[in-house]
C-alpha cells in the first residue's frame, strides 16, 4: 500500500548485472514515472546500481546531490530535499540473503525506517 515499485534495468541483464548502457538505456522510464508521481517521499533502493540510479535520476530532475556525493550502505539514508529522501538497502539477490548479508530482521529494520519516513514527510 502506498508503495509504487519501479526498476534501474527493465531487463534480465547477463549475470543479472545491467551494464552502465543498459541503465542508461532504461532512465527514460524512471523520469517518466519520476514525473508521475507527485507524492514520493522516500526512494528505497535495493543496490548500489539503485542507490547510483537514485541519485542520477534526482539530478536529471532539479535536486541537487549533496557533496561529497552519498555513500551506499545497508540503512544510508541521504535526504534530498524537505520531502524526499533516498534510503538504502543491500539487494535480495540470493547472493545476499544466502551468505547472511541480507537477513529477514535487516531488511524488515530498513523497510519500517522507511514506512517511518514517508508519515513523517507526509504530515
Amino acid at each position: 500500500r502506498e508503495c509504487y515499485i519501479s526498476a534501474t534495468a527493465r531487463c534480465a541483464p547477463p549475470a543479472n548485472k545491467p551494464s552502465p548502457d543498459e541503465v542508461a538505456a532504461c532512465a527514460e522510464f524512471l523520469d517518466a514515472e519520476w514525473r508521475l508521481l507527485k507524492r514520493k517521499r522516500v526512494l528505497f533502493a535495493l543496490g548500489k546500481i539503485a542507490w547510483d540510479a537514485c541519485l542520477a535520476l534526482a539530478a536529471r530532475n532539479g535536486i541537487t546531490i549533496p557533496r561529497p556525493r552519498p555513500v551506499f550502505g545497508h540503512g544510508a539514508e541521504v535526504r534530498l530535499s524537505d520531502s524526499l529522501v533516498l534510503v538504502g538497502s543491500y539487494h535480495v539477490s540470493q547472493q545476499n540473503t544466502f551468505t547472511g548479508k541480507l537477513t529477514t530482521a535487516m531488511l524488515d529494520e530498513v523497510l519500517n525506517r522507511s514506512r517511518e519516513l514517508s508519515r513523517r514527510m507526509g504530515s
